[in-house]
């Protein structure tokens, strides 16, 4: 959640330092273990299985729609019944379909994207409102664990032994623990079973090198009362598939964990959870490029790497680029049921330490230099919400809730600042083998403090057997403080005349910005009507908040309009209609949304800015910005389960745009539209140039679609299979990256054969059949590092991109008990 802009140091830091610095918000998905915990956890789990089901629920056990429970509303429910719109995904479905990663749950939600395009960053993008975790406010979809709050920063990993994911679309807030404008996701892990042993194992291999093992087991430990289940992974896999040219080594991920759930019900009216989760994962994601390569500077016939294709899937960075993520996470749901009531505790405690060692020189633009960046993300995360709620009252029923987080943790970064000279006459740069450039270390210590308290109540009114009114709210206290201090240090260039110095540390956030404090109330509204037991419809309100926030890092005299952001509001309103045909063994769910935001937060990223406003540029920083935007949509899910086919289709068309928002932009040729040909400048009288958006909020198209399918029959006692799940999006052209995204077709197809009574299942399958290399994320231009003198900069040749795997084959291999 850091950006450093470093002001010029001495006489040549001091302007022209177009370098650019940036630091910190590290995701890590890459993570490490410590093998004597990851035995100890996992040791009960020796004996174990799995159970193939269809979407969300087997066809064999409930043939029927309304029997998909959900609990997006804090409270079991049908599908069917809950007004608004849901994706669902149960455990035995990622499994079946080979989902090993977060991030692989956007196959199955389409305008969902769950996105990592450089090893860092994160980011969950739904309906078309995306988010940035460097730019410090909270997620626009918020990320739920047993029920607890976390950061995509840690969620973002191998999922495992899961009971089910649901995707709630829309403002959330009223009924769970933070407000998120977009959406949440809620993962909720498989529990202990007081009444019978039971488990699972399960294993993948495929051509690409990747290896996945898990496996779960559940034991009573006291029949009904007390029980165990212990659950492990180990998963390897080659991550984006990139080959670096430069260092001979290939992008490859680690990752192990185990979690252990521990049961007690007393008595019948009181049962608790805990949960305990180790994982510690590692990767080396190094970033894809594409473009004919570059000789940076005239005086060195070093080139910045060979061409490159995206098939060609490779990397030129000299340095490392790893990451790592050691995780702690607790988490307690505890029930009391009183009769005419209940009562819940909810607890978590995350104590997670995510590490970067990554070379920024991403495109090579300087061979033979290495810049590298170190950074330490501690994340010590709290929370509690304790509820109370009435039960099955006839036409009143209500509930009041109590909930507090606190966040807390020191970011450390550490990275090479260095200002590089060049020729008086371009474009001959002096390159850093010539030793011409002033080396600066900048190191930074961001403390991090964000607290919430809040208190909700919501009440839900049964006026007829049709006829149902929900209302719920949320008063939150929010207080956040961003502090960042700042040392550079430097041997100094004597040659240049330039002495050896240390400045700092000195705090780069003014404290009358740094400190936030805000109470704020949002929540929402629905009205339900069931035409019949098949047919029912809905009308829902939500208001949703993020509060503004400092930049930090930023050691340049910059207007305060442009390092503090306003609030954030949005209203929302949504119309839908669900349904069942034949018997209910077929559903079709409808719905339309409009949201509207007031002063919506986002992030320009590399932008160039003029500390004197006299049209040369200083440095280079990411800003965050308010704008007014507007979202539009519908989305549709159609569903049908037989007892030999089931399959489910939905698709997502979602028109989200800023709306007359000026947003810190990168325009050389001063026409008012973001571009980054040629020299970089600034308008005279401006630190930065400023261009009127009005184009989609979100780098992804407005039409998606997401399908999969299963046919079986059977033979005495066995059962053979086939299973699909293909995704579409159509091309689209973004104006920010100046690129035109071409279409991506994703068809993944599944053969096996199921044991008598499911016991056991084998099946082959391969993913990206159709071998579709398209890009998904590109930068503006080449990639650069500037110099000290204005417009020559090291020129890399290079885009940097990411793009979707190659096709992979690959086994798997069930058993349960």
């Amino acid at each position: 959640m850091i950006s450093v802009a470093t002001m010029p140091v001495g006489a040549l830091i001091c302007r022209r330092a177009n370098q650019s610095t940036t630091m910190g918000g590290i995701l890590v998905v890459s993570c490490s273990f410590r093998r004597f915990a990851f035995v100890v956890l996992a040791a009960g789990a020796s004996t174990l299985a799995f159970s193939a089901q269809a979407f969300a629920q087997s066809a064999d056990e409930a043939d029927v729609a309304d029997e998909i429970v959900v609990t997006a509303t804090r409270q079991a429910q049908s599908l069917q019944d809950v007004p608004m719109s849901i994706n669902v995904a149960s455990g035995e479905t990622l499994q079946k379909l080979n989902l090993f990663d977060i991030k692989d749950v956007q196959l199955l939600s389409p305008g969902l994207d769950l996105t990592n395009t450089g090893g860092r960053n994160n980011t969950a993008t739904l309906r078309g409102i995306a988010f940035d975790p460097d730019q410090g406010t909270s997620p626009a979809v918020d990320i739920y664990f047993n029920e607890i709050s976390v950061d995509a920063q840690t969620a973002f990993t191998a999922m495992y032994d899961l009971e089910q994911i649901e995707v709630l679309r829309g403002p959330q807030g009223a009924l769970r623990g933070r407000t998120a404008p977009a959406g949440a996701i809620t993962i909720r892990t498989r529990r202990p079973d007081l009444s019978e042993v039971n488990g699972y194992m399960q294993g993948t291999v495929t051509d690409r090198d990747a290896v996945n093992f898990q496996a779960g087991v559940s034991i009573p430990l006291v029949q009904d009362r007390l029980a165990l289940r212990a659950a492990m992974l180990i998963d390897r896999n080659d991550l984006n598939q990139i080959d670096n040219v430069s260092r001979g080594a290939s992008s490859r991920s680690t990752t192990e964990s185990a979690r252990l759930s521990l049961a007690y019900a007393p008595t019948d009216t009181f049962k608790a959870v805990i949960t305990y989760q180790y994982l510690f994962a590692e990767n080396d994601q190094f970033q894809q490029v594409v473009g004919a390569g570059n000789q940076p500077s005239l005086l060195d016939p070093a080139r910045s790497g060979p061409p490159a294709e995206v098939a060609d899937r490779i990397g030129v960075a000299e340095g490392p680029m790893n990451f790592r993520n050691r995780s702690h996470m607790v988490t307690l749901d505890a029930n009391w049921d009183l009769g005419a009531h209940t009562l819940q505790l909810l607890a978590g405690h995350q104590d997670t330490l995510l590490r970067q060692r990554a070379d920024q020189d991403f495109g090579n633009a300087i061979p033979g230099y290495v810049n590298l960046q170190d950074v330490r993300t501690p994340y010590k995360v709290d929370t509690a919400e304790l509820r109370f709620a009435s039960a099955d009252r006839s036409f009143w029923n209500y509930s009041a809730s109590l909930y507090y987080s606190k966040q807390t943790g020191d970011v450390t970064v550490t990275q090479d600042a260095n200002q590089f000279f060049a020729n008086d006459v371009p474009p001959t740069p002096f390159p850093a083998s010539f030793g011409a450039f002033l080396p600066v270390e900048a190191s930074i210590l961001a403390p991090t403090y964000q607290r919430t308290f809040a208190i909700a109540a919501s009440s839900s009114f049964q006026f007829t057997d049709e006829l149902r009114f929900e209302l719920a709210g949320r008063y939150s206290f929010l207080k956040t403080r961003q502090e960042s201090f700042l040392t550079l240090t430097s041997p100094g260039f004597p040659g240049a005349g330039i002495p050896p110095f240390v400045q700092g540390p000195f705090n780069t956030v003014d404290p009358a910005i740094g400190t936030q404090k805000h109470d704020v109330l949002t929540g929402g509204a629905n009205l339900t009507y069931e035409f019949s037991r098949d047919v029912t419809a809905y009308l829902s309100y939500g208001r949703s908040y993020r509060g503004p926030t400092a930049a930090v890092g930023s050691t340049a005299p910059l207007d305060t309009s442009l390092l503090l952001t306003r609030p954030e509001h949005s209203d929302a309103i949504e119309a839908g209609v669900k349904s069942a045909f034949l018997d209910r063994h077929l559903t079709l769910n409808l719905s339309a949304f409009w949201q509207k935001f007031d002063g919506y937060i986002s992030r320009a990223r590399g932008i160039y800015y003029s500390t004197e406003r006299d049209g040369v540029v200083d440095g280079v920083f990411d800003f965050n910005f308010n704008g007014d935007a507007e979202v539009k949509g519908v989305e549709a899910t159609l569903a049908g389960r037989w007892d030999a086919f089931d399959f489910s289709a939905s698709a997502s068309y979602v028109d989200a745009k800023f709306d007359h928002a000026m947003a810190p932009c990168n325009d050389f040729n001063g026409d008012g539209v973001p571009d980054a040909d040629g020299a970089a400048s600034v308008p005279v009288g401006e630190q930065v140039a400023t261009c009127e958006r009005n184009d989609r909020i979100a780098e992804q198209p407005k039409f998606s679609l997401t399908a999969n399918a299963e046919y079986r029959f059977e033979i005495g006692d066995y059962e053979p299979f086939l299973r699909g799940l293909f995704t579409y999006r159509p091309g689209f052209s973004s104006t920010v990256a100046n690129y035109d995204y071409r279409s991506r077709e994703t068809l993944n197809l599944y053969v096996g054969l199921r044991g008598p009574d499911r016991r056991w299942e084998i099946s082959a399958f391969a993913k990206n059949v159709l071998n579709q290399q398209r890009i998904t994320s590109i930068g503006q231009g080449n990639y650069q590092t500037a110099t000290v003198v204005p417009g020559i900069a090291f020129d890399s040749g290079y885009r940097l991109i990411s793009s979707t795997t190659p096709r992979e084959f690959g086994l798997t291999a069930q058993f349960n008990f």
